[in-house]
């Protein structure tokens, strides 16, 4: 109890130092969490994943956050290693030659090390970090409380429920914790991929890797984005950024099953082929959203507003009441900046996260694994920019649309449709001379009926509004005269100037009201003339400029 109360007098020293009451701009988040330490950085990363409700600049400024952490010593390092194999009866010692003792990568939850096993094979060893489960669950713990008494802090307040995001979060780190999970992870990626010749990944020790320890062959490569050693090696950049991102779009499109994190450090080339390392955060489409991604994009290449509108409507959850007609406007728009455009021209990751903020703007959330691919496309892009900015994205992404509907055309079931279809039209349409018939009798009749669903425009309602609320007080006015001058006719005491008081009344009321409206409307027209017509005034120095000296 009293580390989780040290912990939180750190965090609220943090917090006042940036004084965040003020405000949090996106750098400033970025630094928040740095100084909070890798645990928070972790949290950052994740919550860069959230462009579907945090805004793009702080995802984009989370994006930034390093996983870079103070190693752990090595004693803590063979302490994790021995006890986790001791679970299976099992000396580390007598698996491992030698383990180096210099961490080639140190992160808030894991440390990698090389090692040489008994055998002479070159592996690298992966390490949680002792005690983390512990640590990160007292700062989750920490920052739920925080957000019930925080208040409310601009610009972020009333953007998403941060109770939820915490435990989305806390879920996501518990999975990059399990190297079982990530383990089952490159097994599932490799089976997925077993047939794409220039996509390899290490080689799993599945026998030597445990919840805390994961064993895989060490790689020896470059990274996808060293321009200079790639081309001095032989390589054809554009070839490496054609085949990057032919293999990503078909993890994403074929098998719903993806690499959330690829950027230069997760992607190696070595043998001519592409390497994809680190599985620890993997995205996942619903076989539903799957398709429903693949229709939308085929909508977008084709420039359908409403198909587009039908996939936004079914891959999102509002969290309002949806305004069909408001969605279908804003994709308008979105599709009309693409109607000039090639497909070689549109940008995916770009496109992707664009659509994204219209179902912000309409009150929507997309699923995780959509957000997850939002990230992913744009660091495929910032790598292809690197190596080859005239690959295009999107252009592949169409090629591959074609190719599956040329491959999956079954000549003999198109024509059984369409002759179905011809079918249809024809019985349909023999129906209609006595449709027509019908239809005007009822109107010779007098028994046609017609529904029409009009929708004012805002400014006629507030003109009509207007004129409806100065006819009622109109009436109300008249009425006062009219009763005034009926109780002046009387002989009614007490009287004022020798007319009844009642009718003295009513009169000063209604010519009160008459000179306050009237009054009131030439005002009105007096500072709308202004408005329009502001008085022209001449700056101080405008004659210096002419002025001969």
């Amino acid at each position: 109890m009293s580390d989780q109360k040290s912990r939180l007098r750190e965090i609220t020293a943090v917090l006042h130092r940036y004084q965040i009451t003020r405000g949090v701009t996106p750098e400033k988040l970025r630094l928040i969490l740095e100084d909070l330490g890798p645990t928070y950085v972790k949290l950052g990363q994740i919550m860069s994943l959230h462009s579907d409700i945090l805004p793009k600049a702080y995802c984009d400024e989370l994006m930034k956050l390093t996983s870079d952490a103070k190693p752990m010593p090595f004693s803590e390092v063979e302490t994790v290693i021995d006890e986790s194999y001791k679970r299976r009866g099992i000396d580390y010692h007598d698996i491992f030659e030698k383990i180096n003792e210099t961490p080639i990568g140190s992160a808030s939850i894991a440390q990698v090390h090389r090692a040489t096993m008994k055998d002479g094979s070159d592996v690298i060893i992966k390490v949680r970090r002792r005690g983390i489960y512990t640590t990160m669950k007292r700062d989750i713990d920490l920052l739920h409380k925080a957000v019930r008494v925080l208040p409310a802090v601009p610009p972020l307040k009333n953007i998403v429920d941060l109770d939820m995001v915490l435990d989305e979060l806390w879920e996501v780190a518990q999975e990059e914790m399990d190297f079982t999970r990530e383990a089952a992870n490159m097994q599932e990626f490799a089976e997925k991929n077993r047939s794409i010749v220039y996509v390899t990944t290490p080689e799993l020790y599945q026998e030597y890797s445990t919840h805390h320890v994961l064993v895989m062959e060490y790689i020896d490569g470059w990274p996808i984005n060293d321009a200079e050693s790639l081309k001095a090696n032989g390589y054809d950049l554009d070839e490496i950024g054609q085949k990057f991102a032919n293999n990503f779009l078909k993890q994403v499109m074929d098998d719903g099953f993806f690499h959330a994190d690829p950027h230069p450090g997760n992607v190696t080339i070595r043998d001519g082929k592409i390497v994809w390392l680190d599985m620890g955060m993997m995205g996942r489409l619903t076989e539903r959203d799957r398709k429903i991604m693949v229709r939308g994009v085929k909508s977008i290449a084709m420039h359908d507003i409403s198909k587009v509108t039908d996939a936004v409507l079914d891959l999102g959850d509002f969290w309002a009441k949806p305004d069909r007609d408001a969605l279908y406007n804003d994709i308008r728009d979105f599709l009309q900046t693409y109607q000039s455009k090639g497909m070689g021209d549109i940008d995916l990751a770009d496109a992707m996260q664009e659509l994204m903020d219209i179902m912000k703007q309409n009150h929507m959330s997309m699923p995780h694994g959509m957000t997850m691919l939002a990230r992913g496309l744009t660091q495929v892009e910032g790598v292809l920019a690197a190596i080859s900015p005239d690959t295009s994205m999107m252009e592949i992404a169409y090629s591959r649309l074609m190719e599956e509907a040329i491959h999956d055309l079954d000549v003999e079931e198109e024509a059984s449709h369409a002759a179905r279809k011809m079918f249809r039209m024809i019985s349909n349409g023999s129906e209609i001379p006595s449709l027509t018939s019908e239809i005007m009798k009822e109107y010779l009749r007098g028994k046609g009926k017609m529904t029409l669903d009009l929708k004012p425009d805002p400014e006629l309602t507030a003109v009509i509004d207007r004129a409806v609320r100065n006819l009622v007080i109109g009436l109300c006015i008249t009425g006062l005269l009219v009763g005034s001058s009926i109780i002046c006719a009387t002989n009614n005491g007490p009287k004022i100037f020798g007319i009844p008081m009642l009718g003295f009344i009513g009169f000063f009321i209604a010519v009160a009201a008459i000179f306050y409206f009237t009054s009131r409307f030439f005002i009105r027209k007096w500072l709308k003339h202004r408005r329009e017509n502001p008085p022209k005034r001449k700056k101080k120095n405008e004659r210096s400029i002419f002025k001969k000296r």
